[in-house]
């Protein structure tokens, strides 16, 4: 492994499974299997479905915007600057609760997670293709337990 960087527009593109996109700013290949980093916007109203990581541990900072996340059976507000964290095997899910599209600094460990994103976007024709989806959540090790924070 070696240092590395990435520049503000680098990394890998992808499309979410809601409505959103992002960056898969590092990567097993990257970090010797450590940590996997993204940057992921969503739009006003969005986040994934509750699910669980079976193998990963995963770190939000908001970037910008307004966010409401569900840790287990915690619901807590962040915004700009604020930072939530859902050890492996915790249900979760997070909603951009702004007016404008919210952006996150996702971090994962150990690696392995830009798997799930790479196989949706590989997969999906845009956002809420559910067979895309399942396919991608057995390669990332997710499994999907609830419904997105906007539809409670």
């Amino acid at each position: 492994m070696t240092a590395t960087t990435v520049g503000a527009a680098e990394g890998t593109p992808i499309i979410l499974p809601a409505r959103g996109y992002g960056l898969v700013k590092l990567g097993a290949a990257d970090t010797a299997g450590s940590l996997s980093a993204f940057e992921l916007v969503f739009e006003p109203g969005e986040g994934p479905g509750e699910h669980v990581h079976t193998r990963d541990h995963e770190l939000w900072y908001v970037l910008d915007g307004d966010f409401r996340f569900l840790l287990g059976q915690e619901l807590v507000h962040q915004s700009t600057g604020g930072l939530a964290f859902g050890p492996r095997g915790t249900p979760h899910t997070f909603q951009n609760i702004g007016d404008t599209p919210g952006r996150l600094l996702v971090i994962t460990a150990p690696a392995g997670l830009e798997g799930f994103f790479l196989e949706y976007d590989r997969r999906a024709d845009g956002p809420y293709d559910m067979d895309a989806l399942a396919a991608a959540a057995e390669v990332g090790g997710l499994d999907f337990v609830g419904p997105p924070l906007r539809l409670r």
